[in-house]
């Protein structure tokens, strides 16, 4: 069975004789009042990586999210997220509702709608938290972060990004040779951004395979997450065989990350050229995720089945409240091979029937 369902978009997978040993698993103290071995350089290490002043590691973005906004609404604030949001963010969002934060919905990546929706409440005291994705693989676009910056400065709040799908992937300074940019430090430096008003929190298990989550920022909105998490008190902190992981990612991207990036976009390049030469395009850009476009009504899951049985599995998204009809995609990583394209789209033309 050839898979293209993996969101390991560079092929990072960390095995046991890749790491550092460990001489347990877990020191079972609570992150609160001690940090695992090792945690605190590799949080200044991805900080960097981002252009951040300071992170701290988490075990997911469902910890982070539930501990930011918990602590968020006790401040005062208004929150503004887009329709987009991924689900993990919106679950912290809804922490927040229930404590009594008014939380108001925008269209995807229209800065405008959040511009008249902030004009409706000019009147309110409290300050405004915008939460976006950074990337969207639905639409493959960034989102417009330059205007959710500037709105955070002019309406005197914040800007919190989930750059989960992102990180590993863009980079700063995009170009023709390296279309994705130089570093994966995501869409901070894919912007050229570095603000007080910006908190960004990524997960690891995607671009870099790291099932281990960070909360970026300047070092006095860092500090003072730290002091008032209560995941850090009541769950455990990243395992240490999962910390270790995280050093090896760090060091394959600091060593070979460009080059896989660029191997990545040339797979991506000639997946999509192949499928325009039999007919059939798909939305995604050069992002990992390419969606093929509608051909027919719901046919989405006979083509997946169809592919199955040519030992080809993909990605099926079923019809929901945001997407009115089923999609199938194709997840294409670092480590697929020009063989495994030419497969997939010769077995994706038959079960298309061109």
């Amino acid at each position: 069975m050839l898979d293209f369902t993996s969101a390991l978009y560079l092929g990072m997978r960390h095995s046991s004789d890749s790491l550092e040993p460990w001489v347990q698993l877990t020191t079972g103290v609570p992150a609160a009042l001690q940090t695992p071995p090792g945690a605190l350089s590799l949080a200044a290490t991805l900080a960097e990586l981002q252009g951040c002043e300071r992170a701290t590691l988490r075990t997911s973005t469902l910890h982070l999210f539930w501990d930011l906004f918990g602590m968020l609404a006790g401040e005062g604030i208004a929150i503004y997220r887009d329709e987009g949001l991924y689900p993990i963010a919106r679950w912290g969002i809804e922490r927040a509702s229930a404590r009594g934060v008014r939380v108001q919905s925008f269209r995807h990546h229209d800065v405008k709608a959040l511009r008249s929706l902030r004009a409706q409440h000019r009147s309110s005291r409290a300050r405004p938290v915008i939460v976006v994705d950074g990337y969207c693989p639905g639409c493959a676009r960034p989102a417009p972060l330059e205007d959710y910056w500037k709105c955070a400065q002019e309406f005197g709040g914040y800007l919190i990004m989930d750059d989960t799908q992102a990180l590993g992937i863009f980079g700063q300074a995009p170009r023709k040779e390296q279309p994705y940019g130089n570093g994966g430090g995501g869409m901070l430096r894919w912007h050229n951004l570095t603000d007080r008003r910006v908190l960004v929190t990524s997960s690891l298990a995607k671009g870099f395979g790291v099932p281990v989550a960070a909360l970026s920022g300047t070092r006095n909105a860092i500090d003072w997450f730290e002091r008032r998490s209560e995941t850090s008190i009541h769950c455990s902190p990243p395992s240490n065989a999962a910390l270790s992981a995280v050093a090896h990612a760090l060091d394959v991207n600091r060593d070979c990350g460009d080059a896989l990036r660029t191997r990545l976009a040339n797979l991506i390049g000639i997946f999509r050229r192949k499928l325009q030469a039999i007919g059939l395009t798909t939305r995604g850009g050069l992002f990992p995720v390419q969606t093929i476009e509608r051909r027919g009504q719901n046919d989405a899951a006979v083509i997946h089945q169809r592919l199955l049985r040519q030992g080809i599995r993909t990605v099926l998204h079923s019809a929901s409240a945001e997407r009115e009809e089923a999609r199938v995609s194709f997840i294409i990583t670092a480590r697929h091979s020009i063989e495994m394209i030419d497969r997939a789209v010769c077995a994706l033309g038959v079960a298309a029937g061109k």
